[in-house]
Protein backbone atom coordinates (compact mmCIF):
# COMPACT_ATOMS: atom_id res chain seq x y z
CA UNK A 1 0.00 0.00 0.00
CA UNK A 2 1.12 3.81 -0.77
CA UNK A 3 1.14 6.35 1.47
CA UNK A 4 0.68 9.91 0.37
CA UNK A 5 1.96 12.60 2.89
CA UNK A 6 -0.37 15.47 3.88
CA UNK A 7 2.61 17.59 2.32
CA UNK A 8 2.48 15.82 -0.79
CA UNK A 9 -1.29 15.54 -1.60
CA UNK A 10 -1.55 19.37 -1.30
CA UNK A 11 0.57 20.41 -4.27
CA UNK A 12 -1.39 17.56 -5.94
CA UNK A 13 -4.96 18.76 -5.34
CA UNK A 14 -3.43 22.36 -6.02
CA UNK A 15 -2.11 20.80 -9.53
CA UNK A 16 -5.72 18.75 -10.13
CA UNK A 17 -7.55 22.17 -9.52
CA UNK A 18 -5.40 24.08 -12.07
CA UNK A 19 -5.49 20.90 -14.61
CA UNK A 20 -9.35 21.44 -14.13
CA UNK A 21 -9.72 24.86 -14.74
CA UNK A 22 -7.77 24.84 -17.77
CA UNK A 23 -9.38 22.23 -19.34
CA UNK A 24 -12.94 24.49 -18.23
CA UNK A 25 -11.40 27.58 -19.52
CA UNK A 26 -10.22 25.43 -22.84
CA UNK A 27 -13.91 24.17 -23.29
CA UNK A 28 -14.97 27.77 -22.93
CA UNK A 29 -12.87 29.09 -25.49
CA UNK A 30 -14.02 26.79 -27.96
CA UNK A 31 -17.68 27.15 -27.86
CA UNK A 32 -16.74 31.28 -28.14
CA UNK A 33 -15.00 30.05 -31.41
CA UNK A 34 -17.57 28.10 -32.29
CA UNK A 35 -20.22 30.51 -32.16
CA UNK A 36 -18.31 33.85 -33.47
CA UNK A 37 -15.58 32.20 -36.64
CA UNK A 38 -17.63 32.57 -39.15
CA UNK A 39 -18.99 35.76 -38.17
CA UNK A 40 -15.60 37.28 -37.50
CA UNK A 41 -14.44 36.35 -40.71
CA UNK A 42 -16.95 37.98 -42.38
CA UNK A 43 -16.95 41.07 -39.51
CA UNK A 44 -13.01 41.60 -40.90
CA UNK A 45 -13.21 40.97 -44.15
CA UNK A 46 -16.16 44.19 -44.86
CA UNK A 47 -14.04 45.99 -42.20
CA UNK A 48 -10.95 46.36 -44.00
CA UNK A 49 -12.55 47.17 -47.13
CA UNK A 50 -14.54 49.81 -45.43
CA UNK A 51 -11.53 51.08 -43.90
CA UNK A 52 -10.51 52.76 -47.30
CA UNK A 53 -14.36 53.28 -47.94
CA UNK A 54 -13.88 56.61 -49.29
CA UNK A 55 -11.04 55.69 -51.11
CA UNK A 56 -12.63 52.39 -53.28
CA UNK A 57 -15.78 54.45 -53.35
CA UNK A 58 -14.29 57.47 -55.40
CA UNK A 59 -11.85 54.82 -57.26
CA UNK A 60 -15.15 52.26 -58.01
CA UNK A 61 -17.42 55.38 -59.14
CA UNK A 62 -15.55 57.81 -60.34
CA UNK A 63 -17.54 58.30 -63.33
CA UNK A 64 -20.14 60.09 -61.30
CA UNK A 65 -18.11 61.18 -58.62
CA UNK A 66 -15.39 63.15 -60.33
CA UNK A 67 -15.23 66.09 -62.37
CA UNK A 68 -12.93 67.59 -64.57
CA UNK A 69 -11.24 70.82 -62.44
CA UNK A 70 -12.10 73.82 -64.43
CA UNK A 71 -11.50 77.68 -64.01
CA UNK A 72 -15.04 79.01 -64.94
CA UNK A 73 -17.46 79.47 -61.32
CA UNK A 74 -19.66 76.28 -60.47
CA UNK A 75 -23.59 77.28 -60.97
CA UNK A 76 -26.10 77.98 -58.36
CA UNK A 77 -26.79 75.25 -56.35
CA UNK A 78 -30.97 75.62 -57.25
CA UNK A 79 -29.54 74.95 -61.30
CA UNK A 80 -28.01 71.79 -60.21
CA UNK A 81 -31.13 70.40 -57.78
CA UNK A 82 -33.77 71.63 -61.16
CA UNK A 83 -31.38 69.68 -63.55
CA UNK A 84 -31.15 66.71 -61.23
CA UNK A 85 -35.27 66.46 -60.46
CA UNK A 86 -35.44 67.40 -64.90
CA UNK A 87 -33.51 63.80 -64.97
CA UNK A 88 -35.12 62.07 -62.07
CA UNK A 89 -38.90 63.22 -61.45
CA UNK A 90 -39.74 63.47 -57.65
CA UNK A 91 -39.11 65.87 -54.57
CA UNK A 92 -35.39 66.84 -53.95
CA UNK A 93 -34.60 66.01 -49.90
CA UNK A 94 -31.01 66.19 -49.68
CA UNK A 95 -27.99 68.31 -51.32
CA UNK A 96 -24.29 67.38 -51.49
CA UNK A 97 -22.06 70.45 -52.69
CA UNK A 98 -18.97 69.47 -54.46
CA UNK A 99 -16.15 68.62 -51.70
CA UNK A 100 -13.72 69.37 -53.86
CA UNK A 101 -12.92 71.09 -57.33
CA UNK A 102 -12.94 68.17 -59.06
CA UNK A 103 -15.62 66.47 -57.19
CA UNK A 104 -19.14 66.22 -58.73
CA UNK A 105 -22.68 67.72 -56.46
CA UNK A 106 -25.00 64.94 -55.41
CA UNK A 107 -28.88 65.73 -54.96
CA UNK A 108 -31.22 62.74 -53.19
CA UNK A 109 -34.47 62.98 -55.12
CA UNK A 110 -37.50 60.73 -53.37
CA UNK A 111 -40.13 59.86 -56.16
CA UNK A 112 -43.73 59.27 -55.87
CA UNK A 113 -43.66 55.71 -54.15
CA UNK A 114 -41.23 56.74 -51.49
CA UNK A 115 -37.65 55.63 -53.27
CA UNK A 116 -34.78 57.64 -53.09
CA UNK A 117 -32.50 58.18 -56.24
CA UNK A 118 -29.27 59.48 -55.39
CA UNK A 119 -28.05 61.66 -58.55
CA UNK A 120 -24.38 63.12 -60.01
CA UNK A 121 -24.23 66.76 -61.24
CA UNK A 122 -21.03 68.05 -63.12
CA UNK A 123 -21.19 71.21 -60.63
CA UNK A 124 -19.79 73.27 -63.47
CA UNK A 125 -22.36 72.88 -66.46
CA UNK A 126 -24.97 71.42 -64.51
CA UNK A 127 -24.89 68.24 -66.39
CA UNK A 128 -26.71 64.78 -65.05
CA UNK A 129 -23.65 62.49 -64.87
CA UNK A 130 -25.80 59.46 -63.65
CA UNK A 131 -27.63 58.12 -60.73
CA UNK A 132 -28.06 55.38 -58.00
CA UNK A 133 -29.93 54.60 -55.51
CA UNK A 134 -29.96 55.85 -52.22
CA UNK A 135 -26.85 54.26 -50.37
CA UNK A 136 -26.47 52.32 -53.39
CA UNK A 137 -22.68 52.86 -53.66
CA UNK A 138 -20.23 49.58 -53.35
CA UNK A 139 -18.77 50.63 -50.20
CA UNK A 140 -22.76 51.38 -48.32
CA UNK A 141 -23.26 47.51 -49.58
CA UNK A 142 -20.24 46.71 -48.13
CA UNK A 143 -21.24 48.64 -45.05
CA UNK A 144 -24.73 46.72 -44.58
CA UNK A 145 -22.74 43.71 -44.76
CA UNK A 146 -20.45 44.33 -41.74
CA UNK A 147 -23.68 45.06 -39.79
CA UNK A 148 -26.05 42.62 -41.41
CA UNK A 149 -28.46 44.90 -42.03
CA UNK A 150 -29.63 43.84 -45.02
CA UNK A 151 -30.57 40.66 -42.67
CA UNK A 152 -32.71 42.60 -39.84
CA UNK A 153 -32.61 42.99 -36.26
CA UNK A 154 -32.15 39.76 -35.40
CA UNK A 155 -29.01 39.33 -37.50
CA UNK A 156 -28.00 42.51 -36.20
CA UNK A 157 -28.46 41.13 -32.67
CA UNK A 158 -26.05 38.36 -34.05
CA UNK A 159 -23.75 41.06 -34.83
CA UNK A 160 -23.76 42.36 -31.15
CA UNK A 161 -23.45 38.76 -29.44
CA UNK A 162 -20.18 38.04 -31.65
CA UNK A 163 -18.77 41.19 -30.19
CA UNK A 164 -19.21 40.53 -26.58
CA UNK A 165 -18.12 36.59 -27.32
CA UNK A 166 -14.76 37.96 -29.18
CA UNK A 167 -14.04 39.89 -25.83
CA UNK A 168 -14.73 36.73 -23.84
CA UNK A 169 -12.41 34.52 -26.93
CA UNK A 170 -9.51 37.47 -26.08
CA UNK A 171 -9.72 36.80 -22.01
CA UNK A 172 -9.74 32.86 -22.29
CA UNK A 173 -7.20 32.94 -24.90
CA UNK A 174 -4.50 34.81 -23.10
CA UNK A 175 -5.44 32.56 -20.29
CA UNK A 176 -4.49 29.57 -22.36
CA UNK A 177 -1.39 31.40 -23.85
CA UNK A 178 -0.27 32.30 -20.49
CA UNK A 179 3.47 30.68 -19.49
CA UNK A 180 3.07 27.96 -17.56
CA UNK A 181 6.39 25.95 -17.77
CA UNK A 182 9.42 26.35 -19.85
CA UNK A 183 9.09 25.51 -23.70
CA UNK A 184 8.46 27.30 -26.91
CA UNK A 185 5.50 28.55 -28.34
CA UNK A 186 5.46 31.85 -26.26
CA UNK A 187 6.40 34.28 -28.75
CA UNK A 188 7.75 31.76 -31.67
CA UNK A 189 6.30 29.36 -33.84
CA UNK A 190 7.35 25.73 -33.54
CA UNK A 191 7.48 23.00 -36.14
CA UNK A 192 6.14 22.87 -39.34
CA UNK A 193 2.67 23.80 -40.98
CA UNK A 194 1.93 20.37 -41.67
CA UNK A 195 1.91 20.15 -37.80
CA UNK A 196 -1.11 21.17 -35.41
CA UNK A 197 2.12 22.88 -33.10
CA UNK A 198 2.91 25.21 -35.68
CA UNK A 199 -1.23 26.35 -36.09
CA UNK A 200 -1.57 26.49 -32.36
CA UNK A 201 1.51 28.42 -31.85
CA UNK A 202 0.00 30.93 -34.31
CA UNK A 203 -2.84 31.13 -33.13
CA UNK A 204 -1.65 32.24 -29.62
CA UNK A 205 0.74 34.24 -30.63
CA UNK A 206 -1.29 36.22 -33.28
CA UNK A 207 -4.08 36.16 -30.74
CA UNK A 208 -1.64 37.42 -27.95
CA UNK A 209 0.28 40.43 -29.95
CA UNK A 210 -3.79 41.38 -31.59
CA UNK A 211 -5.85 41.04 -28.60
CA UNK A 212 -5.96 44.63 -27.33
CA UNK A 213 -7.17 45.72 -31.00
CA UNK A 214 -9.75 42.97 -31.22
CA UNK A 215 -11.31 44.07 -27.78
CA UNK A 216 -11.24 47.67 -28.84
CA UNK A 217 -13.06 47.17 -31.73
CA UNK A 218 -15.60 44.75 -30.50
CA UNK A 219 -15.86 47.42 -27.69
CA UNK A 220 -16.64 50.22 -30.11
CA UNK A 221 -18.47 48.73 -31.97
CA UNK A 222 -20.93 48.14 -29.53
CA UNK A 223 -22.55 51.31 -29.64
CA UNK A 224 -24.11 50.48 -33.69
CA UNK A 225 -25.63 47.44 -31.83
CA UNK A 226 -29.17 46.71 -31.78
CA UNK A 227 -29.72 46.24 -28.44
CA UNK A 228 -27.03 47.22 -26.02
CA UNK A 229 -26.11 50.43 -28.58
CA UNK A 230 -29.86 51.41 -28.73
CA UNK A 231 -30.48 51.03 -24.66
CA UNK A 232 -27.13 53.00 -24.19
CA UNK A 233 -28.04 55.67 -26.47
CA UNK A 234 -31.25 56.14 -25.42
CA UNK A 235 -29.53 56.56 -21.20
CA UNK A 236 -27.01 58.69 -22.34
CA UNK A 237 -28.84 61.08 -24.79
CA UNK A 238 -32.27 60.62 -23.91
CA UNK A 239 -32.97 64.21 -22.24
CA UNK A 240 -33.11 67.51 -24.05
CA UNK A 241 -34.98 66.46 -27.46
CA UNK A 242 -31.70 63.93 -27.75
CA UNK A 243 -29.77 66.52 -28.07
CA UNK A 244 -26.22 66.62 -25.80
CA UNK A 245 -26.21 68.49 -22.92
CA UNK A 246 -25.86 72.40 -23.08
CA UNK A 247 -27.11 72.71 -26.46
CA UNK A 248 -30.42 75.40 -26.70
CA UNK A 249 -33.28 73.48 -27.52
CA UNK A 250 -35.56 76.59 -26.86
CA UNK A 251 -37.63 76.65 -29.86
CA UNK A 252 -40.55 74.33 -31.16
CA UNK A 253 -39.57 70.75 -32.22
CA UNK A 254 -40.74 68.23 -34.33
CA UNK A 255 -40.97 64.65 -33.43
CA UNK A 256 -38.95 63.17 -36.44
CA UNK A 257 -35.43 62.15 -35.31
CA UNK A 258 -32.22 63.42 -37.13
CA UNK A 259 -31.14 59.80 -38.41
CA UNK A 260 -34.55 58.90 -40.69
CA UNK A 261 -32.74 61.80 -42.80
CA UNK A 262 -28.63 59.83 -43.30
CA UNK A 263 -26.15 58.83 -41.25
CA UNK A 264 -25.62 60.83 -38.48
CA UNK A 265 -23.32 60.99 -35.37
CA UNK A 266 -23.74 58.08 -32.62
CA UNK A 267 -24.69 60.59 -29.97
CA UNK A 268 -27.21 62.44 -32.63
CA UNK A 269 -29.32 59.43 -33.31
CA UNK A 270 -32.23 60.25 -31.14
CA UNK A 271 -32.31 64.16 -31.92
CA UNK A 272 -35.16 65.73 -32.65
CA UNK A 273 -35.45 68.18 -35.96
CA UNK A 274 -36.57 72.05 -34.94
CA UNK A 275 -39.54 73.34 -36.52
CA UNK A 276 -39.69 76.56 -38.61
CA UNK A 277 -41.23 79.90 -37.40
CA UNK A 278 -44.85 79.56 -36.96
CA UNK A 279 -45.47 82.90 -39.21
CA UNK A 280 -43.52 82.23 -42.14
CA UNK A 281 -42.49 84.77 -44.81
CA UNK A 282 -40.51 84.47 -47.61
CA UNK A 283 -38.71 80.92 -47.71
CA UNK A 284 -34.85 81.99 -48.52
CA UNK A 285 -33.96 79.01 -50.28
CA UNK A 286 -31.38 76.64 -51.63
CA UNK A 287 -29.05 78.97 -52.61
CA UNK A 288 -28.86 81.23 -49.39
CA UNK A 289 -29.01 78.49 -47.23
CA UNK A 290 -25.79 77.46 -48.62
CA UNK A 291 -24.67 80.15 -48.08
CA UNK A 292 -25.16 80.75 -44.70
CA UNK A 293 -23.85 77.54 -44.13
CA UNK A 294 -21.01 78.28 -45.75
CA UNK A 295 -20.54 81.36 -43.78
CA UNK A 296 -20.80 79.12 -40.50
CA UNK A 297 -17.66 78.01 -41.98
CA UNK A 298 -19.08 74.08 -41.81
CA UNK A 299 -16.33 71.68 -42.89
CA UNK A 300 -16.19 70.73 -46.54
CA UNK A 301 -18.02 67.29 -47.67
CA UNK A 302 -21.36 68.55 -45.49
CA UNK A 303 -24.72 67.80 -47.11
CA UNK A 304 -27.93 69.56 -46.77
CA UNK A 305 -31.19 68.16 -45.78
CA UNK A 306 -34.29 70.33 -47.17
CA UNK A 307 -37.47 71.13 -45.66
CA UNK A 308 -39.44 68.62 -45.72
CA UNK A 309 -42.80 71.15 -45.40
CA UNK A 310 -43.53 74.60 -44.12
CA UNK A 311 -42.39 74.09 -40.60
CA UNK A 312 -39.34 72.28 -42.14
CA UNK A 313 -35.90 73.74 -41.45
CA UNK A 314 -32.24 73.31 -43.74
CA UNK A 315 -30.01 70.70 -42.14
CA UNK A 316 -26.18 71.07 -42.72
CA UNK A 317 -24.40 68.46 -41.20
CA UNK A 318 -20.89 67.10 -41.50
CA UNK A 319 -18.52 63.90 -40.11
CA UNK A 320 -15.17 64.57 -40.88
CA UNK A 321 -12.26 62.86 -40.05
CA UNK A 322 -11.43 65.81 -37.70
CA UNK A 323 -14.27 65.28 -34.64
CA UNK A 324 -13.65 68.81 -33.77
CA UNK A 325 -15.46 70.00 -36.36
CA UNK A 326 -18.08 67.42 -36.60
CA UNK A 327 -21.06 69.98 -36.59
CA UNK A 328 -25.04 69.63 -36.98
CA UNK A 329 -26.68 73.29 -38.11
CA UNK A 330 -30.45 73.43 -38.43
CA UNK A 331 -31.70 76.79 -40.30
CA UNK A 332 -34.83 78.14 -40.30
CA UNK A 333 -36.39 78.26 -43.58
CA UNK A 334 -37.35 81.78 -43.88
CA UNK A 335 -34.77 83.57 -41.65
CA UNK A 336 -31.91 81.73 -42.35
CA UNK A 337 -30.84 82.10 -38.35
CA UNK A 338 -29.44 78.86 -36.65
CA UNK A 339 -32.01 77.05 -35.07
CA UNK A 340 -29.91 74.75 -33.39
CA UNK A 341 -25.73 74.39 -33.55
CA UNK A 342 -23.78 71.96 -32.32
CA UNK A 343 -20.69 69.87 -32.94
CA UNK A 344 -18.34 67.34 -30.80
CA UNK A 345 -17.23 70.18 -28.25
CA UNK A 346 -20.84 70.32 -26.97
CA UNK A 347 -21.45 66.46 -26.33
CA UNK A 348 -21.15 64.82 -22.83
CA UNK A 349 -18.11 63.08 -21.83
CA UNK A 350 -19.60 59.44 -22.06
CA UNK A 351 -20.33 60.74 -25.81
CA UNK A 352 -17.39 62.37 -26.97
CA UNK A 353 -15.52 59.10 -25.82
CA UNK A 354 -17.22 57.00 -27.57
CA UNK A 355 -17.50 59.14 -30.62
CA UNK A 356 -13.61 58.98 -30.36
CA UNK A 357 -13.73 55.16 -29.98
CA UNK A 358 -16.07 55.06 -33.15
CA UNK A 359 -13.87 57.17 -34.91
CA UNK A 360 -10.79 54.89 -34.45
CA UNK A 361 -13.21 51.73 -35.03
CA UNK A 362 -13.76 53.30 -38.81
CA UNK A 363 -9.73 54.30 -39.02
CA UNK A 364 -10.41 58.01 -39.20
CA UNK A 365 -9.24 59.31 -36.56
CA UNK A 366 -5.02 59.28 -37.05
CA UNK A 367 -4.94 59.19 -41.14
CA UNK A 368 -3.44 56.48 -42.23
CA UNK A 369 -1.57 54.86 -39.57
CA UNK A 370 -4.96 54.38 -38.17
CA UNK A 371 -6.32 52.67 -41.18
CA UNK A 372 -3.30 50.41 -41.53
CA UNK A 373 -3.41 49.70 -37.59
CA UNK A 374 -7.28 48.75 -38.08
CA UNK A 375 -6.33 46.67 -41.24
CA UNK A 376 -3.67 44.48 -39.41
CA UNK A 377 -6.38 43.77 -36.69
CA UNK A 378 -8.76 42.71 -39.41
CA UNK A 379 -5.74 40.85 -40.91
CA UNK A 380 -4.98 39.29 -37.45
CA UNK A 381 -8.87 38.27 -36.63
CA UNK A 382 -8.57 36.45 -39.91
CA UNK A 383 -5.70 34.57 -39.25
CA UNK A 384 -6.79 34.06 -36.05
CA UNK A 385 -9.93 32.16 -37.65
CA UNK A 386 -8.24 30.35 -40.41
CA UNK A 387 -5.92 28.90 -37.47
CA UNK A 388 -8.42 27.58 -35.46
CA UNK A 389 -10.19 25.70 -38.14
CA UNK A 390 -7.05 24.18 -38.75
CA UNK A 391 -6.23 23.63 -35.54
CA UNK A 392 -9.57 21.80 -34.80
CA UNK A 393 -9.28 19.52 -38.15
CA UNK A 394 -5.83 18.37 -36.97
CA UNK A 395 -6.99 17.25 -33.57
CA UNK A 396 -10.67 16.62 -33.96
CA UNK A 397 -11.86 12.55 -33.55
CA UNK A 398 -12.90 11.06 -37.21
CA UNK A 399 -16.72 11.73 -37.48
CA UNK A 400 -16.71 13.68 -34.13
CA UNK A 401 -17.26 17.48 -32.91
CA UNK A 402 -13.89 17.62 -31.04
CA UNK A 403 -14.91 19.21 -28.43
CA UNK A 404 -11.95 19.72 -25.59
CA UNK A 405 -12.75 17.01 -22.86
CA UNK A 406 -14.58 18.19 -19.74
CA UNK A 407 -12.52 18.87 -16.60
CA UNK A 408 -11.46 16.11 -13.90
CA UNK A 409 -13.92 18.54 -11.78
CA UNK A 410 -17.18 19.31 -13.51
CA UNK A 411 -17.68 22.25 -11.10
CA UNK A 412 -14.88 23.60 -12.66
CA UNK A 413 -16.85 24.25 -16.33
CA UNK A 414 -19.38 26.09 -14.03
CA UNK A 415 -16.93 28.44 -11.86
CA UNK A 416 -15.78 29.12 -15.78
CA UNK A 417 -19.49 29.96 -16.60
CA UNK A 418 -19.80 32.43 -13.48
CA UNK A 419 -16.61 33.96 -14.44
CA UNK A 420 -17.61 34.54 -18.04
CA UNK A 421 -21.47 35.66 -16.86
CA UNK A 422 -20.17 39.15 -15.94
CA UNK A 423 -20.00 40.09 -19.49
CA UNK A 424 -23.41 38.24 -19.96
CA UNK A 425 -24.80 40.70 -17.71
CA UNK A 426 -23.33 44.24 -19.28
CA UNK A 427 -24.26 42.86 -22.48
CA UNK A 428 -27.71 41.05 -22.00
CA UNK A 429 -27.64 38.97 -25.54
CA UNK A 430 -24.12 37.91 -24.63
CA UNK A 431 -25.70 36.49 -21.52
CA UNK A 432 -28.12 34.64 -23.28
CA UNK A 433 -26.30 33.39 -25.45
CA UNK A 434 -23.89 32.24 -22.77
CA UNK A 435 -27.36 30.42 -21.23
CA UNK A 436 -28.10 28.84 -24.52
CA UNK A 437 -23.85 27.64 -24.65
CA UNK A 438 -24.58 25.48 -21.18
CA UNK A 439 -27.53 24.18 -21.77
CA UNK A 440 -25.57 22.99 -25.15
CA UNK A 441 -22.50 21.80 -23.33
CA UNK A 442 -24.72 19.93 -20.94
CA UNK A 443 -26.56 18.03 -23.34
CA UNK A 444 -23.09 17.06 -25.38
CA UNK A 445 -22.12 16.23 -21.95
CA UNK A 446 -24.92 13.80 -21.71
CA UNK A 447 -24.39 12.25 -25.06
CA UNK A 448 -21.09 11.61 -24.77
CA UNK A 449 -21.56 9.62 -21.11
CA UNK A 450 -24.21 7.63 -22.16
Amino acid sequence: MTTVSTAEAAPMRAADRAASFYRAVWRWHFYAGLMTLPFLILLAVTGGLYLFHHDLDGLIHRDLKQVERRAEAPRKPSEIVAQAVASVPGRAVKYVPPESASASAEVTIRDAAGARQVVYVDPYDARVLGTLSDRGTVMWVVRQLHSLAYFGPVANGVIEIVGGWSILLVATGVYLWWPRRGGGGVVTVRGQPRQRVFWRDLHAITGIFAGVLIVFLAISGMPWSVFWGAKVNEWANGNNFGYPAGVRVAVPMSDDPLHQHGPTAWSLEQAKMPESSANPGQAIGLDAAIARFDALRLAPGYAVNLPSGPKGVYTGSVYPNDLSRQRVVHLDQYSGEPLIDMGYADYGLFGKALEWGINVHMGQEFGLANQLLMLAACIAIILLSVSAGVMWWKRRPAGRLGVPPLPARPGTLYGVFAILAIGGVIFPLVGASLIAMLLLDRLLSRRNST
